[in-house]
């Protein structure tokens, strides 16, 4: 079917309203029209819809449009639908659909009412649709999402790998694949897979130049997300977690907080979903707290700012979740907490798969920490990834790496010294237990190992442990270690790795910033950068009113240092404004009382939370049962049975029981914890808590994570510590 562009741009027009194409838009379609096969890579935000959506409403015939996300599909069919004044225009297949609605949907299409279906794959590849589907005369294909397709992709779904054989058996039309997120490499293996090697690649660039990209060390994060998303009130914005039960923790938290937040996960019922979905969309609720893994597909033009609570596993999940920002062309702020713990989660979702699976797996994750632990601009070095060349200088400080630069250091001697390191413990341990052994610290396997050890313990006892656990990771990345999955991630040097020892090269290496622990790039601004200008400015002015009061140049009664601190801290009483730099009791009592007047009203009428004042409210325990636990544990009755008893979860128990012993009471465990090890393995413990801060959990998690320990034994041996020693 051939069109002239003229008629192309009356359709636009016309049916949406738009005066011209974006981008490539009119050729893609175009060339689709024309019966031609297509990939296209566009990024989020860039008009892909349009691309088959057009075409599909002028041409003879139905599109099938394979897409994964049921709520994309219904928020497009939306959409679509407020064009026309029937709705049968467009319809979904898929299995949120009762009979009766399937029966109408393909009546429609029979009826050749309907120009654009919306399929799951699951639901093409079903036989009585594929049957269905032979009769009907197909436009074209649409892939939406096409980066499923590819093992190599960071969302692969194993029904896309059987398009090609369904579309050959339905019957013949064009193929236009479309995605967001394609490295060179992924976007072969998806023309390859859909059989249109021949077919005609429109690439977009990837670039986001609205999107402010920042990653920073994951420390209370609950409490760094609360104060990040009270500081753009009014906005909306997506925070999304790794599991569905962190999802629905982090969202309760947010909303004892005061932040009006929903849960948007698999887990929950699709009427749930359908409802939390619309209340985004319709503005009734500012963030949506969301699981990778599901992936969201809500077409919200405005979202303003994207949070990842962990590092997501590739960085085509990292561009496609980030991408949902800043759709309308306004500013997008992109904020991911990063901590090295969450990697090495991923790490421990790859064992047992095949080594194949592996191998992705591990690639995949080596550019995501290699992305977090860069010093170059971010936007650089994500455009690379895809295939792209970026002048860093066009980032315009759109980066947290260009707006406030990481150290750089020479790191050959330290990447040397590392590798001696993991040779001379004969690659037996673990980068926690290589960071301990170069600074000299031990724990019970290093001490069993203690005499493979001589000359290389406490070696690199000069620097921190965190950086030498930066330097492991940045090795990592240079690919002069490697890891082994399925022992846990022991540490191996490559060939590349040996060859360094003995021919040692000038290698940069990067060192963390010494970040706050609560503020962003965004809310701090640049070194020396006051983080609410306004009252900055207010400031000012009083400074220069009071200056010609008293007839004294401003900067003798606060410098700007000083004034830019106030605007940090807000302090509103006399000894606070005693404590801001540069002021001290004297000068606060001779000028500070205006200051510290104008900056009360000031965060009364903002109603501005100070960080002095932040505190983060937690979901209370709910439950009472401590009697009945206490006599339970002395008639020696199991943990699991505990829980029954009451019809609480073991996470229930396991907070009352740590209430009861932080309380001073003793608790009899001895039945539980000897029946998973032995006394001196206790003992060991013991010590190991008696040497943290606290009878530090975090720290215990890092010690035994990698061990057969999980999440609720080591709370189990922490309440035995508390119980048996503490008390």
């Amino acid at each position: 079917m051939s069109i002239s562009s003229q008629t192309l741009h009356k359709n636009l027009r016309d049916i949406f309203g738009y005066n011209s194409f974006r981008g490539e838009q009119e050729e893609i379609i175009k060339n689709l029209l024309e019966g031609n096969d297509s990939m296209v890579i566009m990024p989020t935000g860039g008009g892909k819809s349009m691309c088959y959506q057009l075409p599909a409403l002028i041409s003879n015939g139905c599109a099938i449009i394979v897409s994964p996300l049921i709520a994309l599909m219904k928020n497009q069919v939306d959409v679509l639908r407020g064009y026309y004044k029937d709705d049968s225009i467009a319809h979904v297949l898929n299995s949120s659909l009762t009979k009766t609605q399937t029966a109408q949907v393909k009546e429609d299409i029979t009826s050749g009412k309907t120009k654009l279906l919306y399929v799951a794959p699951e639901s093409l590849v079903k036989t009585e649709n594929t049957e269905f589907f032979k009769a009907t005369k197909v436009s074209f294909y649409g892939i939406d999402e096409a980066h499923c397709i590819s093992e190599w992709g960071h969302d692969f779904r194993p029904e896309y790998r059987k398009l090609r054989q369904i579309i050959d058996t339905i019957g013949s039309a064009p193929v236009i694949a479309l995605t967001a997120t394609a490295t060179p490499k992924v976007r072969l293996d998806i023309m390859k897979n859909l059989q249109i090697n021949d077919g005609r690649l429109f690439l977009d660039s990837f670039n986001r130049s609205n999107l402010f990209y920042e990653i920073q060390p994951k420390k209370d994060v609950a409490k760094q997300i609360i104060q990040y998303i009270k500081n753009r009130k009014g906005e909306s914005g997506v925070v999304y977690c790794l599991s569905r039960k962190k999802v629905e923790e982090i969202s309760e938290t947010l909303q004892i907080n005061g932040i009006n937040a929903l849960p948007y996960h698999a887990g929950l019922d699709s009427k749930k979903r359908v409802e939390h979905q619309e209340a985004f969309l319709m503005d009734d609720c500012n963030v949506i707290v969301a699981t990778i893994a599901f992936g969201m597909g809500i077409d919200k033009p405005d979202i303003r700012f994207v949070i990842h609570h962990d590092i997501p596993k590739s960085l085509e999940g990292y561009y496609q979740e980030t991408g949902r920002a800043g759709r309308d062309g306004g500013k997008g702020d992109l904020m991911t907490y990063y901590d090295y713990k969450d990697i090495e989660k991923l790490e421990k979702f790859l064992q047992g798969k095949p080594v194949a699976e592996q191998e992705v797996g591990r690639l995949l994750i080596m550019e995501t920490i290699a992305f977090s632990e860069t010093s170059i601009c971010r936007r650089k070095y994500l455009l690379y990834y895809f295939g792209e060349e970026f002048d860093a200088k066009n980032c315009n400080k759109m980066c947290d790496n260009c707006k406030d630069p990481k150290i750089k250091i020479e790191g050959k001697n330290y990447i040397k010294l590392l590798l001696k390191v993991v040779d001379g413990a004969n690659e037996r341990f673990k980068p926690k237990e290589i960071a301990k052994i170069m600074m000299g610290e031990s724990n019970a396997l290093i001490k069993q190992n203690m005499h493979q050890l001589e000359g290389i313990f406490g070696s690199g006892d000069k620097k921190s442990v965190n950086f030498w656990h930066s330097v492991i990771r940045q090795a990592y990345v240079k690919q002069l270690l490697t890891k082994e999955i399925e022992s846990y991630g022991v540490l191996k040097l490559t060939d590349k790795g040996r060859k360094f020892i003995k021919h040692p090269y000038s290698l940069e290496i990067m060192e963390d910033h010494n970040y706050d622990e609560t503020t962003s790039t965004k809310s701090t601004g640049q070194k020396g950068a006051a983080a609410d200008e306004i009252l900055f400015n207010i400031l000012k002015d009083v400074r220069k009113k009071l200056a010609k009061e008293i007839k004294l140049p401003p900067a003798i009664i606060f410098t700007e240092p000083s004034l830019i601190d106030m605007a940090n801290q807000y302090p509103t009483s006399m000894e606070e404004m005693s404590k801001i730099q540069g002021v001290g009791i004297g000068k606060a009592n001779k000028y500070g009382g205006e200051f510290i007047d104008t900056i009360s009203k000031y965060v009364k009428e903002n109603d501005i939370v100070r960080p002095q004042d932040f505190t983060v409210r937690t979901v209370p325990n709910k439950s009472s049962n401590k009697i009945y636990i206490i006599q339970s544990l002395d008639k020696k009755i199991g943990i699991d049975d505990i829980a029954t008893g009451k019809g609480i979860s073991i996470d229930e128990l396991l907070q009352e029981m740590e209430e009861i012993v932080e309380g001073g009471t003793r608790l009899n465990l001895s039945h539980i914890i000897l029946d998973i090890m032995d006394q001196e393995e206790r003992d060991d413990i013991h010590e190991f808590f008696k040497s943290t801060e606290g009878f530090s959990f975090d720290e215990a998690r890092v010690e035994f994570e990698e061990e057969v320990f999980n999440d609720d034994e080591i709370r189990l041996l922490r309440i035995d510590f508390i119980s048996q020693v503490a008390n």
